[in-house]
């Protein structure tokens, strides 16, 4: 009697692995299977729900040196659920290393990179769902828009804060003290100090600069466990998040729910409300408006005025403020503060979450900060009424610009434009002295296709501030700001110099009026002399014509659409 062959069975089910039934099921995936059974998998583990963890680790910034314990505790997470991990790297950039420099104009293409990566590993690989973990200031949003393209169940999980340095600096405090040094404040010995100490070890840069605001501004949009964005990088407690997330993913995977069932419009009036309260970076709005085009959210610059209108800012936190993350961290983080904003009314508390569970349920039983505590100020007794947040239109932004204003720079600011083309001239010139006291400086052709890669002024910013010109000096630009900038700085202007935007009109000594209680900033100069202006422009030549910044310039759309570069 002949013998049947046997051919390897197919689960009795799929359920719950909709894309690795499609890799690993079946006669013909029996190279697929060989292949995994080399790195580890079992046949269990081809009946299982496939989980990508995705990691940032690198050794090349204290943000992301971490990482690789971070992914291997999801990865435990995930197996320990019933799930199978996978774990796979992508890129990471440095923008404090990077800052200042040519290298700077990577940084935001880097973002591009990381979300293209993360959707192609995770499309090639069939995974069912993906846990990512972000550090820094680009991979965090990076991580964001992959998972929002790829709509499979997924969490995202912050690397961490780093610890506050020696006599309570962060790096911040470092590009501050060039410019006091350059000042004469403060000695070479005094600077080599604050240099070798502002920086222990492991986590992202200290205040409510970008990484800190994207992560809570993930955590408020749902896709974050509660408290994972205050957590310092080093600790228990951001271990444990990351074993959690790994056995949320596996949940989500069994029930179905995919980001577009918690990336709603109103989740990401969330997470303006929570960025303002925390008087957050700048960088949060091109990074959500850029979150909201892959998740096919509408989401535009004036939704940020309309929100900023009613919200007040509430977080007394650097780079405006006095305190770091890791204080914050210490009396509950931001959920207290989320609880608060969502008793006000000021948050859709029936948004779903990665838990599971809608906003305000995971916010139930959320103990109230201490009474003693001075970081997070009552709602009643705000830091500023509305939002520190402001979107600025008029001759010099037609499509807008966006605008930091804490309050503590005053609402308005009238000078005379000193004109740079590029960041490099202008630092020279601040650190030489040649910048004074009512001056506006004006940086152009840093946009996004300009730059390219729309480049952070942290360096001439920080170098005003060290100069002590904080409150007397504005600086305008078509590039953008770290999170730790601050004073009356304006970013983003669009049309950008580069597209013969009114930014690239400008003559030394044209009258510059920013308004910030108006939302304007104008160019005292008539419409004819701008016609005139702008007939005589001829565009610069491009920064490069080759490689990777050349195709971005190409592809990435305005500022004020996130700087995308899909349709």
């Amino acid at each position: 009697m002949a013998t049947r062959k046997k051919t390897p069975a197919k689960p009795a089910s799929t359920a719950g692995r909709p894309y690795s039934s499609l890799v690993v099921d079946g006669l013909k995936q029996s190279a697929s299977r060989a292949m995994l059974r080399a790195v580890g998998y079992t046949d269990k583990d081809f009946t299982k729900p496939s989980v990508g963890v995705a990691s940032t680790w690198s050794n090349l910034t204290p943000c992301n040196m971490h990482i690789d314990k971070l992914a291997a505790a999801a990865a435990a997470g995930v197996d320990s659920s019933g799930g199978k991990s996978t774990t796979f790297g992508t890129i990471t950039v440095s923008d404090g290393i990077s800052m200042g420099s040519p290298g700077m104009r990577f940084s935001l293409v880097s973002r591009e990179v990381i979300a293209d990566s993360i959707e192609t590993v995770t499309g090639a690989q069939g995974f069912d769902g993906v846990v990512a973990i972000g550090g820094c200031d680009k991979n965090i949003p990076g991580c964001m828009m992959a998972l929002a393209r790829l709509n499979r169940p997924a969490v995202f999980v912050y690397g961490g804060t780093i610890k506050p340095g020696a006599n309570h600096t962060d790096v911040i405090s470092v590009f501050e003290a060039v410019g006091q040094f350059a000042n004469g404040t403060i000695s070479a010995k005094q600077l080599k100090q604050v240099e070798k100490t502002a920086i222990p070890g492991p986590g992202s840069c200290g205040g409510m600069y970008t990484a800190n605001s994207m992560a809570s501004a993930i955590e408020a949009l749902g896709m974050s466990l509660p408290n994972s964005s205050a957590q310092e990088a080093v600790s228990r407690n951001k271990l444990k998040d990351c074993r959690e997330a790994g056995k949320a993913v596996v949940k989500l995977v069994k029930a179905g729910i995919k980001p577009s069932d918690i990336l709603s419009r109103k989740a990401f009036e969330n997470a303006i409300t929570v960025v303002i309260a925390l008087g957050g970076s700048t960088n949060a709005v091109l990074h959500l408006l850029a979150i909201a085009h892959e998740a096919g959210i509408k989401l535009e610059l004036d939704d940020f005025t309309r929100i900023g209108l009613k919200v007040p800012v509430l977080a007394d936190v650097r780079p405006s403020g006095k305190y770091l993350m890791s204080e914050l961290i210490r009396i509950g983080g931001i959920q207290p503060l989320m609880k608060i904003l969502l008793e006000a009314g000021l948050l859709h508390g029936g948004c779903m979450t990665v838990t599971g569970r809608t906003l305000a349920e995971n916010l139930a039983d959320v103990k109230p900060y201490p009474i003693d505590q001075s970081i997070i100020r009552p709602l009643d007794k705000p830091i500023k009424k509305d939002s520190h947040l402001v979107v600025l239109y008029g001759n010099l932004a037609p499509e807008g610009a966006v605008a930091k204003i804490t309050g503590n720079e005053g609402l308005t600011f009238a000078g005379k434009a000193r004109c740079f083309h590029g960041e490099e001239a202008a630092l020279q010139a601040i650190l030489a002295g040649v910048v004074q006291k009512g001056d506006v400086v004006v940086i152009r052709y840093e946009g996004p296709r300009g730059g390219p890669g729309m480049r952070e002024m942290l360096s001439p910013t920080s170098a005003i501030n060290g100069r002590g010109l904080a409150k007397d000096v504005a600086l305008l630009t078509d590039g953008r700001f770290s999170g730790g900038s601050h004073g009356f700085v304006i970013g983003h202007v669009t049309p950008e110099a580069y597209d013969g935007g009114p930014i690239a009109l400008i003559q030394d000594g044209d009258g510059i009026t920013i308004d910030a209680a108006n939302n304007k900033v104008t160019l005292d100069v008539s419409d004819d002399e701008l016609a005139r202006r702008k007939a005589a422009w001829v565009r610069p030549d491009p920064y490069t014509t080759r490689g990777l910044l050349s195709k971005y310039a190409k592809l990435v759309s305005s500022a004020s659409r996130g700087a995308v570069t899909t349709d």
